[in-house]
This record gives structure tokens, C-alpha cells and sequence, in this order.
């Protein structure tokens, strides 16, 4: 795999490129990480398509290696290349001397049985997806003859599924209460946690805003791009086109934030040593004011601030829809389907208010009795 690491800040990309029979690195020097990433993903696929065409008898994992490298590394940003990453060695480990044009639907079932039994659904169901993709691939170069994923039983263990924790409308209340009592601009963590509870943006969101993004005098929030934390290469697009928008805020939240103004010209949450906390501080912080508050959530981390965001606007009565663009869904479906449990535990609410509704229908003079 090629390697790519900052030189006076410019980016080398070293890649190993066969000539002449002989294995060699070769290096080459760009002004970004992305212009560094796509040279050596094109020299890395031009090898990996010479060795497709070269052989038809070439190992499950090495095709599906040779197949991401080639369509989807140049594209796709580091941490989906690093999930492709992470199934390619699954794949490895799981399947080895096992020749692409050998592989069938039985032996792929038994490997989904037996990996799904220690692996969660999402886990299993996003790992079957790029292997999926990656077959319908094999069969556009004609390496195979048939799909071997169609048909499969997706197995999983339910007891490896993460059980989402949301704070109820009490707790939110003492969360944000303490929070909000122990600002101090010299240190942003508090002031993220006060953004995510009143605008459900994700935290890379949030790492995000510039004060350009923050409009006091229309009480609004602009979400137009993302901080990449995990490769700390800066800015990055949001995760989806749908993810930029432009949400209300409450005055009491800009008030806050406004606190840190003399703090950095362009970063709203830069601190006293003049970074980003990463998300490792701030969920930290986050642990020890639920603590503080008595709060015992489990599974509760930064994130969950998302969700109980939602269950709190679904308490207070505000129409999915409206939600749906505020959390940056590309539409209402996405929404629905993320947050079914938060809505089935509102229906019976909702039911009372249809069965209200309709009542008033009836004129209540009129006896329901009447002959």
C-alpha cells in the first residue's frame, strides 16, 4: 500500500511500482493530501488491473484489495477507505487460499454464519454490502459467472447491537443546567455539548463552524462542511450534500458561544492553547457532568446527544419533517428509519392527541345513547 506522510508542508506519496521485473518505490511531492492520495491510487490501480487481466485465478481477498483500490480509494475519503480496509482483512483472515472463481454461495453463507454470530447487524449488514459491490464487479470483468452473495441470510448477534441511549426530558434538563453552569471560555468542550443539545449537529459538524457560520442577528446556524479529527487534515465536506444547511439557533445558545469570540478570529471552539479539543476530551467531559448529575447511561456518548436532541423535539410536538432538515437527512425516510424506536415510543401520545381530534367531530351535547 502507498504511504503518504507531510514534508515541510507538502505531502510525499511513496508507492511500490514494478518495473523492468523489479520491485521499486517511487515518490512524488503534491500541496495536498488529496492531489498525493489520487497519484498513488493511480498507479496502484494500474497495477491492479494488469494483475486482474493477467490472471483469473487470483484470491477472493486479493481481488476485493485490487478491486477498491482501483474504484474507490481514489474517491472515497480515509475513514471509508479505512472500513474497506478493515473487511479486506476479515477477508484474508476468513478466506485464505480461496481463489475468486472458486468461491460460492455455500461457502459465503458459512462464513456470514459464523462471523455474524460474534458481530453485530450493522456490522454484518455494512461488511456484506461492500462484498456485494465488489462481486458485481468481478462479474462486469468477467473473472466470475455468477453472483455468489445473492440469496444470503444475513446472521448477527443481537446481543452485540449497541443499545442507543437518549436522555428523557428531566435529565436533559439537569445536563444542560449543569453544563451551562460551568462554562469558561478558556475551555470549549462544555460549549460543544450545549451546541450539540440545541442543534443536533454532529460533533464534526461542530468542530466545524467559524463565526462566518454563525448569524447572531438572524439566530441562525450555517453547517456547510465537516472537521476531519481523524486524520487531522482540516476541513472536509459534510458527510452527505443534504448535511449542508442552515438551522436556527436559540438565543441563548449564541449567547453562549459568543463568550468565546475573543478566543480565535475564524474557529468558534478553539481553546486557550489554540486548538480543537478532540471528540476523546469532549465525550470525557461529557461523562463527568452525567456523573455529576447522577446520570448512569452506559452507552451514552457524544452522539446520543443527536438522538436525545430529536426525542426532546418529538416531546415538545415538532413535525418529523422539520427535524429531518434540521438534522441534515437527504430526506424524511432516512430520519424515520434511524429513529424508529423514538417514534414508536410516540405513538401512543400521538394516538391520544388523533383520538382527541376525531371527538370533536361529534357535537358532546349530542348522547351517544340516543335512540
Amino acid at each position: 500500500m502507498a504511504s503518504i506522510r507531510q514534508v515541510n508542508k507538502r505531502y510525499k506519496a511513496t508507492v511500490s511500482k514494478r518495473i523492468d521485473g523489479k520491485l521499486k518505490q517511487i515518490s512524488k511531492t503534491f500541496d495536498t493530501m488529496r492531489e498525493a492520495r489520487l497519484w498513488a491510487s493511480r498507479i496502484e490501480a494500474d497495477q491492479s488491473l494488469g494483475a486482474i487481466k493477467a490472471s483469473k485465478n487470483i484470491l477472493f481477498s486479493d481481488y476485493f484489495k485490487e478491486w477498491y483500490t482501483t474504484y474507490k480509494a481514489p474517491k472515497v475519503a480515509p475513514i471509508t477507505l479505512s472500513r474497506y480496509k478493515i473487511v479486506y482483512k476479515v477477508l484474508k483472515n476468513n478466506f485464505k487460499g480461496v481463489k475468486l472463481d472458486k468461491m460460492n454461495r455455500t461457502k459465503y453463507q458459512r462464513f456470514i454464519n459464523e462471523y455474524g454470530a460474534s458481530h453485530a447487524k450493522d456490522t454484518v449488514h455494512k461488511l456484506n454490502a461492500l462484498v456485494r459491490s465488489c462481486v458485481k464487479s468481478a462479474l462486469l470483468d468477467e473473472v466470475i459467472a455468477k453472483d455468489f452473495t445473492q440469496g444470503i441470510e444475513l446472521v448477527y448477534n443481537t446481543n452485540k447491537t449497541r443499545k442507543v441511549d437518549y436522555l428523557e426530558y428531566d435529565e436533559l434538563m439537569k445536563l444542560t443546567e449543569l453544563t451551562a453552569s460551568k462554562l469558561n471560555h478558556n475551555f470549549t468542550s462544555r460549549y460543544i455539548i450545549l451546541t450539540a443539545i440545541f442543534t443536533g449537529a454532529r460533533i464534526s459538524e461542530i468542530l466545524a463552524l467559524t463565526w462566518k457560520d454563525i448569524d447572531f442577528k438572524n439566530n441562525t446556524i450555517t453547517i456547510n462542511k465537516s472537521w476531519d479529527y481523524h486524520f487531522k487534515t482540516g476541513f472536509k465536506p459534510t458527510k452527505t450534500a443534504a448535511s449542508n444547511r442552515t438551522i436556527s439557533a436559540p438565543q441563548l445558545l449564541l449567547g453562549w458561544l459568543k463568550q468565546l469570540q475573543g478566543n480565535d478570529k475564524k474557529m468558534v471552539f478553539t481553546n486557550q492553547y489554540g486548538t480543537l479539543p478532540t471528540p476523546t476530551a469532549v465525550n470525557k467531559t461529557l461523562r463527568k457532568l452525567l456523573k455529576e448529575c447522577g446520570l448512569h447511561k452506559k452507552n451514552f456518548h457524544f452522539h446520543s446527544l443527536r438522538h436525545t436532541h430529536v426525542a426532546y423535539l418529538l416531546y415538545n410536538g415538532v413535525d418529523i419533517y422539520v427535524i429531518s432538515q434540521r438534522l441534515g437527512h437527504s430526506d424524511i425516510s432516512v430520519t424515520t428509519k434511524k429513529y424508529a424506536y423514538l417514534l414508536n415510543k410516540h405513538t401512543k401520545k400521538e394516538n391520544d392527541k388523533i383520538n382527541s381530534a376525531l371527538d370533536q367531530l361529534v357535537n358532546k351535547k349530542i348522547s351517544l345513547n340516543k335512540d
